[in-house]
């Protein structure tokens, strides 16, 4: 197959340049309105449900997404469907069981909910390195697309694709913060889904318009196994420790538990959930057609020559379908994709590192204004400067299965301790410690130890853990190591705030204030 890309292509890189300004006039327009560390991290609550629903599927549907589950599906047919599923499953658990808690009891990160019966300085330093650990796995996959996409279009080196994106993402997220960061992610989910829905449209448009002459078409081209699991995730363990990972590490993700606080109410952040569902469902549909379209119209050798991963599947798929003009259009709207999830992945890591642990912890919860600001700017810098350095590092892996290994991180280290917070009265603030850093550094030993550090980049002939995503241990693991310290010793601390908790999680605050008689009145609420 003929193509330009790898070739500097000028179309390509206007609709790159547009979107790069377009989203530097946004960075302006924040900047004004980002006075305070509430408006620099939460957009100062302001952002309404159906806003921040399209702003979730933004910040969700990443470059995994886009370009990693179309180049999954392109070079391992019906297999690649187990990560749309995956993702998609664990938005119900985000609904019913953390969305209105969230919004009630927490104020920037979800070490507010963990930590808010607990004792502070322990949990939020256990909860900062979950999410700095999830953070970095995530940027990886990020920043390895994003690599590759300005590599293609400006026919640069992939090393220095990668600087240019972090400095373009850090310009925009020191000086517009949240605000900033949702309107990028609202235009990004319209543009990626027009693009997505553009794309299906034409490669349907080869089969008339009929999805079962796709399959069939593929099935001919590279056997009926293309159509039957099995050819990637072989080993039935394997499949149930990813879907696990998937499900769960969605409620446990720390930029997408963020955005509950950007909303006015937990009636406003129940409304997004259910949209950001609807969005991303129907996105998920659309790369299934989007990875049978480039294994039948373009074949698997002719993408895995343009990158191993597969992740260029979507980009080829356009140029052939479009040619320049809607290789351009897919290929800056793959950027925008990488470019809004890095801002909320980063804005999430500063959060941590400066709320969590400098405001929490350090300064024992007095920091003013402005040093709280000065110190999320700087923290924002440090994480967009590791961004550059993972990115690196990590060249030619997989985009897809690199948030597959930050979804097991975030369903081990996070999601158990943050719902037994919030449902289970003899939960202590050892057990929560307990559980984040056992889920979290199990997660990351068993990713060490299996086959795709071992054998795929080590180049070890076996390795000591068998499956790939270590979710099917940690999980449960995390679990009974917190529920076991808890029923070890006691906590009456946490024990005695729990029914203040629960009053919380349903009523929210001025709700609670309403039902304390006078003489309560007095007592901390957050």
């Amino acid at each position: 197959m003929n193509t330009t890309l790898g070739q500097f292509n000028l179309t390509a890189v206007s609709f790159f340049l547009l979107f790069v300004v377009a989203s530097l006039g946004i960075t302006y327009w924040a900047a004004k309105k980002t006075k305070s560390t509430a408006e620099f991290y939460t957009a100062g609550g302001q952002i309404n449900g159906f806003q921040n629903g399209l702003a979730l599927a933004g910040d969700f549907m990443s470059a995994a997404s886009f370009l990693g589950i179309a180049g999954l599906v392109a070079l391992n047919g019906f297999d690649g469907l187990i990560y749309s599923i995956g993702f998609l499953v664990g938005w119900p658990i985000v609904m019913f069981l953390i969305a209105e808690p969230l919004r009630n009891l927490g104020t920037y990160t979800f070490a507010d909910v963990v930590a808010y019966r607990m004792r502070q300085t322990p949990v939020r330093i256990a909860s900062a390195i979950g999410t700095l650990a999830v953070v970095s796995f995530y940027l990886i996959a990020q920043m390895v697309g994003a690599g590759n996409l300005i590599k293609l279009l400006f026919g640069m080196e992939y090393e220095l694709a990668v600087v240019i994106v972090g400095c373009v993402m850090l310009a925009y997220v020191i000086f517009g913060g949240m605000m900033a960061t949702t309107w990028v992610q609202i235009i990004k989910a319209f543009l990626l889904l027009g693009g997505a829905i553009l794309l299906a449209i034409l490669v349907l448009s080869q089969f008339d318009f009929n999805p079962l002459k796709l399959f069939a078409a593929a099935s001919e081209k590279y056997g009926p196994e293309v159509l039957a699991p099995g050819k990637q995730v072989a080993n039935p363990l394997d499949a149930i420790s990813l879907g696990m990972s998937l499900m769960f590490g969605t409620a446990g993700l720390p930029h997408i538990l963020m955005r509950f606080y950007t909303v006015p109410d937990a009636q406003a952040a129940r409304k997004s959930v259910m949209y950001a569902t609807w969005f991303i469902g129907f996105f998920y549909l659309l790369t299934f057609i989007l990875g049978f379209g480039a294994m039948t119209l373009l074949g698997q050798d002719s993408i895995k020559a343009i990158d191993k991963g597969g992740n260029m599947a979507a980009p080829m798929l356009a140029e052939h379908l479009g040619g320049n003009v809607l290789l351009g259009f897919i290929a800056a709207v793959s950027f925008a994709t990488i470019l809004a999830v890095v801002a909320g992945l980063t804005l999430s890591g500063a959060a941590a590192l400066s709320h969590d642990l400098w405001v929490n912890v350090v300064r024992g919860g007095s920091a003013n204004e402005s040093e709280q600001l000065k110190v999320a700017r700087g923290a924002t810098g440090f994480l967009g400067v590791l961004a550059i350095i993972l990115g690196i590092v990590f060249k030619g892996q997989n985009v897809a299965y690199m948030v597959g290994l930050a979804f097991a991180i975030a369903a081990s280290g996070n999601f158990p301790a943050l719902l037994m917070s919030i449902l289970w009265r003899k939960f202590t603030t050892n057990g929560a410690v307990a559980s984040m850093i056992t889920g979290t550094f199990s997660s990351l030993l068993l990713i060490y130890l299996s086959p795709t550090i071992q054998i795929d980049l080590l180049k070890n002939t076996e390795a000591i853990f068998p499956l790939k995503n270590p979710g099917l241990v940690t999980i449960p693991l995390s679990f009974i190591v917190g529920i076991g310290v808890s029923l070890w010793k006691s906590d009456r601390q946490a024990s005695e705030k729990f029914s203040e908790v629960e009053q919380l999680i349903h009523l929210g605050n001025a709700q609670l204030v309403a039902t304390l008689p006078p003489d309560e009145l007095d007592g901390e609420l957050p």
